[in-house]
């Protein structure tokens, strides 16, 4: 079951207690055209930006993240959720369910949703730190995106975890 964190709909809400609290996660920030991949460590201290895949098909996407969960001995596929600055739902919002839902169904591991909000804007700060400007900023901007998702996702699963402690 595809698993829905910070959605606006509290009916969509679940638990990510679940989460695996040990294990890598990968992350994927979903694109229209690029799909930015991080993984984080295997006690989830550190995230980094591993690939950027472009877009082909479904078949293809599928292909390279099993390999990418194999490569990585991934526990869990966290999906970033384009909310709307406000928290609704936007286009991309219906595009990155699919896509979670598509992975839920083909994957072994579970699938988790989390919201992306600012996620690029921060991803582009850190690069900009870095001394990355141009197309090198644009090369690396949607993996270190998908690293900030993972990060926030790791934080919110474990702040939960210590107030319900």
């Amino acid at each position: 079951m595809v698993q829905d964190n910070k959605s606006p709909n509290p009916k969509e809400l679940t638990d990510i207690k679940d989460a695996p609290g040990k294990g890598r996660l990968m992350c994927v920030d979903p694109g229209t055209r690029k799909i930015g991949v991080a993984v984080s460590d295997e006690m989830q201290m550190t995230v980094r930006p591993v690939e950027l895949i472009v877009r082909r098909s479904w078949k293809n996407l599928l292909e390279k993240i099993v390999e990418l969960i194999a490569r990585y001995d991934a526990r869990a596929l966290v999906v970033g959720l384009p909310l709307g600055f406000e928290g609704g739902e936007t286009e991309m919002s219906a595009e990155a369910r699919d896509m979670a839902r598509k992975f839920d169904l083909s994957l072994e591991i579970p699938v988790y949703l989390h919201d992306e909000r600012l996620s690029t804007y921060t991803a582009r700060g850190h690069l900009w730190k870095t001394g990355k400007e141009g197309d090198e900023l644009r090369e690396r901007l949607d993996a270190e995106s998908a690293a900030v998702i993972l990060s926030d996702f790791i934080e919110t699963r474990n702040m939960i975890a210590s107030r319900d402690a």
